[in-house]
C-alpha cells in the first residue's frame, strides 16, 4: 500500500495520536474532530496552514514511521522539515559509505541525474505541444559533474517554453509560481521520505550544497521529477486554475501516485522515488553502477488526459 501525504490546510487546527490514528480536532466552537488517518497509512504530513498545534507524540509516532513532518511557509514554500535519526536497519553502514563517496562518483551520479531531468523536460514541452528539440539537443551536451551549467541553461530555455515569455520562476510570487511551491514541497517530503527509508542521510547531497540546506540530497534526486509537477501546474493553467486552493492542491498531490514508465514497467511515482534512492544506497555501497531512474516519458494518467482533452 502506498503511504498517504496528508496536508493540513485550514486554519484552527490541533493534531494529535490517539490509538494508532493521528486525530485532526477543530480548536475554535466546539472543538469537534474533523478526521483521523492510520498512522501506518501515513507518508507524510504537510503543515500547511496558520494557527496548528500538535503535540510531540505525534511528531515521535511520524518520526518512527520514517514520515516526515513538512512546516510550510508563505507561498507554499517548505521552510522546515522534521525526520527521523534512524530509518534503516543498516543505516550507519550506509552513512558511511555516503560520507566516503568520491567526488568523481558523484560527479558522474550528478551528471546522470541532470541528464534525466534535461529528457523528462523534453517529455514536458513535447506533451504541452512546444518544442522539444532545444530540451533534448542539451542532454548529450552534459559531461560528468554538470561542469558548464547544462542544467541552468536548459531551464532558461524551459520556463519560456513551456509557460510563455512573459513567465518567471519566483519561489516568492503567488498564482502559477505557487502552485509550483505546493507541488514541489509535496514531492521534496516524498523524495526525504524514500531518501530516510533507503538508510541514506537527507543533507549529504551528491550537488547541492548550501551548508543552510538540511536537504541537499532530496533537492538532488526530486530533480528528475520536477518536471511531472511542472506538467501538472500546465494543465491546470490551461483549464483555468492556476491559483493554489483544496482543488488544485487534491491534483497536485494525487499525481505522486500516476504511474511513470521504469525499467521495470508501470511504477507509481512514490516507489520509482523509493527505488531511485535505493539504488543511490547500492551505488554508494559498490552492488550497482548505474541509477535507477524514471524512463522520459509522461506519467500514464497524464498521457490520458492529454489524449482525450
Amino acid at each position: 500500500m502506498l503511504g498517504r501525504i496528508v496536508e493540513i490546510a485550514n486554519d484552527n487546527r490541533h493534531l494529535f495520536v490517539s490509538r494508532g490514528f493521528m486525530v485532526i480536532q477543530q480548536t475554535d466552537g466546539d472543538r469537534n474532530e474533523l478526521g483521523q488517518v492510520p498512522l501506518d497509512d501515513i507518508a507524510a504530513v504537510v503543515a500547511n496552514a496558520h494557527g496548528l498545534s500538535y503535540t510531540n507524540n505525534l511528531l515521535v509516532a511520524l518520526a518512527k514511521r520514517g514520515a516526515p513532518f513538512v512546516l510550510c511557509g508563505p507561498n507554499h514554500n517548505p521552510v522546515g522539515m522534521i525526520w527521523p535519526v534512524d530509518g534503516h536497519s543498516t543505516q550507519a553502514g550506509r552513512y558511511d559509505a555516503q560520507l566516503a563517496a568520491s567526488k568523481p562518483l558523484r560527479k558522474r551520479l550528478w551528471s546522470s541525474v541532470v541528464k534525466s531531468k534535461l529528457a523528462q523536460q523534453a517529455a514536458a514541452l513535447e506533451a504541452a505541444g512546444a518544442p522539444a528539440a532545444p530540451l533534448s539537443a542539451l542532454v548529450t551536451k552534459v559531461r560528468s559533474g554538470d561542469p558548464d551549467n547544462i542544467e541552468a541553461q536548459g531551464a532558461r530555455r524551459y520556463w519560456q517554453l513551456l509557460f510563455g515569455e512573459d513567465f518567471r520562476r519566483d519561489r516568492q510570487a503567488g498564482g502559477l509560481n505557487g502552485l509550483l511551491n505546493y507541488g514541489y514541497a509535496v514531492l521534496r517530503a516524498a523524495t526525504a521520505r524514500a531518501i530516510i527509508a533507503a538508510g541514506l542521510h537527507p543533507s549529504l547531497g551528491i550537488h547541492h550544497a548550501n551548508q543552510g540546506n538540511a536537504m541537499r540530497l532530496a533537492d538532488d534526486l526530486m530533480e528528475p521529477y520536477r518536471p511531472f509537477i511542472d506538467l501538472l501546474a500546465w494543465q491546470l493553467r490551461r483549464q483555468e486554475m492556476a491559483e493554489v486552493n483544496p482543488e488544485t492542491k487534491r491534483i497536485m498531490v494525487r499525481g505522486l501516485y500516476d504511474d511513470l514508465m521504469t525499467d521495470a514497467g508501470a511504477t507509481p511515482m512514490q516507489v520509482s522515488l523509493q527505488k531511485l534512492a535505493t539504488s543511490l544506497a547500492q551505488v554508494y555501497l559498490g552492488e550497482r553502477e548505474q541509477l535507477d531512474l524514471p524512463l522520459p516519458g509522461l506519467p500514464l494518467a497524464m498521457a490520458t488526459n492529454l489524449d482525450t482533452d
